[in-house]
């Protein structure tokens, strides 16, 4: 639309019952690209149904890290959404609220469990 601006914030959290491999930090790997396929089919729905639903644009996962524990991965992604004056300003507290209930108070994505403590929104 006219007038809208690019907007991007991150998305952070982290999975606990997928285990860590070294294959996941190489973005051409086979592990990285299917993993982030599989994460874009969790994540794209999810922030479609929320108060930026009509404005987002998509997500890209920029890596996966090795969490504490020996299961644990940790899901780094920047979305994007168009940025106009109907759109009210980007509130990552809300934003933040909605995927919490979306998940189950984070705890679940899908077939995946999620660290309840490491959802992260910041735009």
């Amino acid at each position: 639309s006219p007038g809208a601006i690019m907007e991007h914030f991150t998305l952070n959290f982290t999975i606990t019952n997928l285990m860590f491999t070294p294959d996941l930090q190489t973005p051409n790997s086979r592990k990285f690209r299917s993993t982030e396929k599989i994460m874009k089919h969790y994540i794209d729905p999810l922030l479609q149904k929320s108060s930026i639903g009509p404005h987002f644009t998509g997500c890209k996962v920029t890596g996966f890290r090795s969490g504490r524990l020996r299961d644990d991965t940790k899901v780094d992604a920047v979305c994007s959404y168009k940025d106009n004056a109907s759109l009210a300003r980007f509130d990552r507290a809300e934003l933040y609220q909605e995927l919490s209930t979306m998940t189950n108070s984070v705890t679940k994505l899908g077939h995946y469990s999620l660290d309840r403590n490491s959802l992260y929104v910041d735009g």
